[in-house]
């Protein structure tokens, strides 16, 4: 139970596959699972994978902290602990939207998203989790999935004249991605 160092775009580690969990309920995993939460939570993320604090294990925790101070416009998304996932995009709908990342500190961009997916995976404890969901959750589990291949929302964009500092383009926001 420790919050951790998040890692930052131009570390190589956010750049690498991460390897599939194959032992469940374990101490080695629920440690794991507790310290991204802590450290989640301390940055005020809306969720966070393995490969950011230097794991390569693949993991994620989002949702679960009510409103979050950094997207206050945005529904709540359940608490989840989501262990190899596997993402379905459900039709061809794409939706985008302003994205933050704690390895991206003060920065947003416009990403685009499928706009409804299925994930299927497991929890901590091995019980499998299968979920269709839209909107802002299903932005969430595809950003925070994308870090378990290697991949940080800049990537995903179209149009890199939408990616700017939160604090010129969102002043209201201003210190929320700051790490």
């Amino acid at each position: 139970m420790t919050v951790r160092e998040i890692l930052r775009m131009g570390d190589a580690r956010l750049l690498r596959t991460a390897q599939p969990v194959t032992e469940f309920d374990s101490d080695t995993l629920h440690l794991l699972v507790s310290d991204l939460w802590d450290t989640m939570r301390a940055a005020n993320g809306a969720g966070l994978a393995a490969p950011q604090i230097g794991e390569d294990w693949q993991v994620v925790v989002f949702g679960g902290t009510g409103r979050n101070p950094r997207y206050p416009d945005r529904p709540e998304v359940p608490a989840t602990v989501l262990v190899n996932p596997v993402i379905t995009p459900l039709g061809e709908a794409e939706e985008e939207d302003w994205e933050g990342c704690l390895s991206v500190p003060g920065l947003r961009g416009l990403v685009p998203r499928h706009a409804r997916i299925r994930y299927t995976g497991f929890d901590q404890y091995g019980d499998p989790i299968d979920r269709t969901v839209e909107g802002f959750h299903a932005r969430v589990v595809q950003h925070e999935c994308d870090h378990l291949w290697g991949r940080l929302y800049p990537t995903r964009m179209r149009d890199l004249t939408k990616l700017g500092f939160v604090d010129v383009m969102f002043p209201e926001l201003a210190g929320l991605d700051d790490d």
